[in-house]
């Protein structure tokens, strides 16, 4: 039996969610990438305590949505897997980009990327990708993508760049958070800021209203 795996292009819908208003008083605008099992209307709720005024939320929505165990009852989603990894990111990227055309950021806000868990890495593969200017991009317990390079991050301005991680987190032992944290000042030529925190893998709030 010939068994041929072929490929077709086809048009797709899928949602995002946004938290607050992008006015004229917001100062802050931010695209939060969730981690695996996650919905982006759920994971809106680590943001809630930023201010709502200066603050505005952009949440993307992984593609690949499945039930969770252990009773199958609730919905989670994952951005890509290593099964044709290749041709999933074009689409993950293909779906930032109308994202960002639909949202119509004005160039006057502070643009902040973060990534948490799976999330960092199709936010730091968008970033790199792209050649997106952001004033703050930020890895919240997740791995950075073999494949990226210190070239790749370049064209960055000013960018602050901040690595959270937490000491206890059950997915990243001593040994690979040494490793990620060899490869992010790699990737950025010692200008990180890297903050541990006491506490397993977790969105850690305080920290993150601790950014702006």
């Amino acid at each position: 039996m010939n068994s041929v795996e072929k490929e077709i292009s086809y048009k797709t819908t899928n949602s995002y969610s946004t938290l607050n208003a992008l006015t004229e008083k917001a100062k802050n605008v931010w695209f939060v990438c969730h981690g695996m099992s996650y919905l982006s209307r759920y994971f809106l709720k680590y943001f809630k305590e930023l201010h709502p005024e200066e603050n505005y939320i952009i949440a993307p929505q992984a593609q690949s949505k499945y039930y969770i165990q252990p009773d199958f009852k609730h919905v989670g989603a994952s951005w890509l897997t290593k099964e044709n990894t290749l041709k999933e990111t074009e689409n993950v990227m293909r779906y930032f980009d109308t994202v960002f055309n639909a949202e119509n950021i004005p160039e006057d806000k502070n643009l902040i990327v973060l990534g948490y868990s799976q999330g960092v890495s199709v936010a730091m593969r968008y970033v790199a990708s792209r050649q997106l200017q952001c004033n703050r991009l930020v890895l919240m317990s997740g791995g950075i993508p073999k494949e990226l390079k210190a070239d790749d991050f370049k064209f960055l301005k000013n960018t602050k760049v901040t690595m959270i991680y937490g000491t206890k987190d059950e997915y990243l032992n001593q040994k690979r958070m040494q490793y990620e944290t060899e490869r992010v000042n790699e990737l950025f030529a010692n200008n990180v800021t890297i903050i541990p925190f006491d506490g397993k893998h977790i969105v850690n709030v305080e920290l993150i209203n601790n950014l702006v």
